[in-house]
């Protein structure tokens, strides 16, 4: 810290200078001066306290020269957050440039000499030149010019007329308390909005987003209004605050400030966004290490996102408070007795007394009964709120374990009103995290990617109220299935329990589901639920994603598939509870996994899953009968269309038993309907449709291309559909006895959205496909795409694992690599090169990660045996791909 004191000791000897370069020496060796400590971990609090300082000796030395200090119409103000003494390396500098009387500024005050010399030495200046009058009048209009205002501190020039602007303008004299406290209220209340109220924003504002710093300064803008008090430690001792909550308060904004001060540092700008090219510096600078339970930087996150919770939870407290003291003083309470335990008063429940959950611990769990039974209660006064957290330590043991407690927390469970907001005040107020300890550990967990957008607990808490939606009647048309099976289920909270621990060992290392399956049935034990219910808690969690990882990226068409699906989910109430976990689960992971192809895939393995159930698992399906059926339906459907069976059976003969599998009989009439009307041209066909799935509705976009086969071509097609902004999610290749290739791509719009009834871009899409095969020859070797800022900074590794299906007829690529324009037209060169014929192929995007498997044999139509030709293409697919996503990053 002595190279600050010097530096501030230079900048107090510049009155005599008018020399920028002077200013900006001195300014700049204290922001060196001051980062070097920060990375030394000083006191945040000095170092913004000493940049103020600083800020301070430039500007009165400055004003020096420019205003003359015998005159006395003038002052300069500090305000907004300078007036705080409140400066990180890149804040505003808020100037007032305060005058007795408008109007009134004599011939050697150059003023705008001032400002433009405060803008080339280097300053972020904003400023006002305003007189007392003209202060209050813009007060009177703009709460904002009052908080500014309020804030304010004289830094140099005539000290009178700054006081008298103080008896003029301060709030008591132009804004009623009420009026004051309701438009920071509203202020606030539409600041959380554009942060959906959340305070697990991937890339939070640590200033503006729910918990953020702003919070913290509105209770203190509140405070100064209402007490007349100066800082929000005079709430101490008022029955408003108490000391562990002030420290909190300190302690969180210390946290925020340490944030602040490293982005401003690192950007070199005023940054408040705590981006992901931040995140990791950060937390190398403060410390924090990678371990077995997860990364420094998702440590670090998990802090701020405690922080966060903990200071927008103390803010919800103290804004009740302030409701309660200034808007609701004078009006009549209404209060309705529950019980001995608890009342409602205007509105809010309350404890009938300090002592209620020491004389019943159970009462802990019974308030949120109360409050998921009755809809009119609007919330938990700030009083129990408070004494809800001084009362956690009650929830031990031997609380866990008492019945009536158990049987409290399972009727809450069986609440079909407002759960999933109850559950989400247990988790804030910290008793979810006492009830199943496990639980608590995840709390502000975070996954350093792209595809996980909530923090562990928030996507729990997201994922029943997901389940709460199923309920819905209007929610009955998005979750058609779902809707109905939630209905049915004998026991749902079972549903629930699987929820709350599908995720609760993230982060320990090791297997998530089957960790969390092992804490499941401790839970169910503790319970005592019978062996039935608990085998089916312990087998949800352990296999949450497995409906999910079978839909997305098995062949669902392959009887073999459904089959042993079929036979790991047993009968069909396992498969109604996992379907409805595994919708809710995808629907709270990301707000964009959830699309019509999902759905699609979803309910295909739903309904293949439960015919299989009732066909009974000792009568697996029959591979050549479900061939021979397919093959009859469309001949019927043909038949309707006036298209014989010879005429069928003739495009049919280029064709091997694959295709009659893995394509539905609608689709192969489309097929053969396309291929009769093509003719005998040589133009390749394309023709597009919405997908069928389950239901008419559901899906994607088929675009089915016919035309002659050879080396590229998946890799032209692929091209083109980036080209033309489609995502591809599905690819069936076929490739008949006459070289002809009979292709299908289902793919979505870059909004996740079939195409629909847009003909004009439909019939782009097929002219721009038809030209590029035409020419294949010549098509672009890469995709010149932008790549997004966010995901240039997750440079994963290309992982390739190869290995062989079921039966051994396929050899199975699988790749992980991060995602980047181009990619599937590269791994289309490396099967050419390889000369592997692709078969099909499953794509899914993960947020920055893709997980894509192909299906593959060599020229022969043979799976691979060949070890060291799989290590030859694995090494080949890593490497370039590699080299593919770091051209694309620079």
């Amino acid at each position: 810290m002595n190279a600050i004191a010097r530096a501030l000791d230079n900048c107090r000897s510049l009155h005599t200078s008018r020399n920028i370069a002077d200013y900006k020496q001195a300014i700049a060796a204290h922001r060196a001066a001051a980062d070097e400590a920060f990375r030394d971990h000083a006191d945040v609090r000095e170092l913004i306290s000493s940049r103020a300082d600083l800020i301070d000796a430039v500007l009165t030395a400055a004003w020096q020269q420019f205003v003359p200090s015998e005159q006395h119409y003038a002052c300069l103000v500090a305000v907004g957050g300078y007036g705080r003494g409140e400066l990180h390396p890149h804040s505003d500098i808020d100037l007032l440039v305060l005058l007795q009387r408008a109007n009134e500024i004599p011939d050697d005050y150059n003023i705008s000499g001032f400002i433009t010399f405060l803008w080339d030495i280097g300053l972020n200046v904003g400023h006002s030149v305003r007189s007392i009058q003209q202060c209050r009048s813009a007060a009177r209009q703009d709460i904002t010019i009052v908080t500014n205002l309020m804030e304010s501190r004289l830094v140099c020039g005539e000290a009178r007329v700054f006081e008298a602007m103080r008896k003029r303008v301060g709030p008591d004299k132009i804004w009623p308390d009420k009026d004051f406290f309701a438009a920071k209220w509203a202020e606030q209340r539409e600041r959380h909005e554009q942060f959906t109220n959340k305070e697990y924003n991937l890339e939070p504002n640590i200033k503006s987003s729910p918990g953020g710093l702003r919070d913290i300064q509105t209770i203190g803008w509140i405070t100064k209004r209402h007490f007349a008090a100066d800082d929000i430690s005079m709430l101490l001792g008022r029955g408003v605050l108490t000391d562990s909550e002030f420290e909190q308060l300190r302690a969180g904004e210390t946290f925020l400030w340490r944030i602040r001060y490293g982005l401003h540092m690192l950007s070199e700008r005023p940054e408040d966004r705590l981006l992901f090219d931040h995140q990791r510096e950060l937390a190398t600078i403060f410390g924090y290490q990678n371990d077995g339970e997860g990364l420094a930087v998702e440590h670090m996150m998990q802090d701020y996102y405690r922080w966060a919770m903990t200071l927008h939870s103390l803010n919800d407290m103290l804004i009740q408070f302030f409701d309660d003291a200034i808007i609701r003083a004078c009006e009549a309470e209404t209060i309705r007795e529950i019980n001995t335990r608890f009342r409602v008063r205007n509105g809010y429940i309350e404890v009938c007394n300090q002592r209620v959950f020491e004389k019943k611990p159970s009462a802990l769990i019974e308030i949120f009964q109360i409050l998921a039974r009755r809809e009119s209660i609007q919330g938990v006064h700030a009083n129990t709120q408070r004494l809800i957290r001084q009362s956690l330590h009650l929830i031990d043991d031997k609380f866990r374990a008492d019945p009536k407690i158990q049987k409290r927390f399972i009727d809450l469970l069986r609440s079909k009103n407002k759960l999933a907001r109850q559950l989400r005040r247990m988790n804030r107020y910290g008793v979810l995290g006492r009830y199943i300890p496990e639980f608590g550990k995840i709390v502000g967990k975070m996954q350093h990617d792209l595809f996980h957008v909530y923090t562990v607990d928030a996507h729990t808490m997201e994922l029943i109220r997901v389940l709460r939606r199923f309920w819905y009647e209007e929610e009955s048309k998005t979750f058609p299935i779902a809707a109905q099976i939630v209905k049915k289920l004998p026991k749902v909270e079972l549903l629930y329990i699987a929820a709350l621990f599908h995720d609760i060992a993230k982060g320990r290392g090791g297997d998530h589901s089957e960790l969390g399956a092992e804490d499941a049935r401790k839970f169910c034990q503790l319970f005592r639920f019978d062996e039935n219910d608990t085998q089916l808690v312990t087998w949800l969690v352990k296999q949450h994603l497995l409906m999910s990882a079978v839909a997305q990226r098995q062949d669902l068409q392959d009887p073999n598939v459904i089959h042993k699906f079929a036979a790991e989910v047993g009968n069909q109430t396992s498969l109604d509870y996992l379907y409805a976990l595994t919708v809710a689960d995808i629907n709270a992971t990301n707000p964009t996994l959830w699309n019509s192809w999902r759905a699609s895939l979803m309910r295909q393995l739903y309904f293949e899953t439960k015919r299989a159930l009732r066909r009974g698992l000792d009568q697996p399906a029959d591979r050549q009968a479900a061939i021979d059926r397919t093959q009859e339906a469309a001949l019927a459907k043909l038949a309707t269309k006036g298209i014989g069976r010879e005429a069928a059976r003739q495009i049919w003969g280029q064709s091997n038993d694959e295709y009659f599998l893995r394509e539905r009989a609608n689709d192969i009439v489309w097929h053969v309907e396309a291929i009769i009307a093509h003719g005998d041209s040589t133009e390749p066909l394309v023709a597009i449709k919405e997908s069928t799935g389950v239901q008419q509705q559901d899906g994607g976009t088929q675009i089915f291309i016919y035309t002659r086969d050879e080396d590229l071509l998946f890799a032209v097609i692929t091209t083109a559909l980036e080209l033309l902004e489609l995502s591809v999610l599905d690819a069936r290749i076929f490739t008949s006895s006459q070289n002809y290739s009979l292709d299908t791509f289902v793919v979505l719009d870059e909004f996740g959205n079939k195409l629909g009834d847009d003909i004009e871009r439909t019939e782009h899409i097929r002219s721009t496909l038809t030209e590029m095969l035409r020419d294949a020859a010549s098509y672009p070797d890469a995709v010149r795409r932008r790549t997004p800022r966010q995901m240039k900074l997750f440079a994963i590794p290309t992982i390739v694992e190869i290995g062989l299906d079921d039966d051994s007829s396929h050899t199975v690529i699988e790749v992980v690599t991060a995602d980047r324009p181009g990619l599937l037209a590269v791994l289309g060169r490396i099967f050419s090169e390889f000369k592997l014929k692709l078969i099909s192929a499953k794509i899914a995007t993960l947020g920055e990660r893709v997980e894509d498997i192909f299906y593959v044999t060599d020229h022969n139509d043979q799976a691979i045996f060949d070890t060291d030709l799989c290590e030859q293409i694995k090494q080949a697919i890593e490497r370039q791909l590699d080299e593919a996503v770091r051209s694309s990053s620079q």
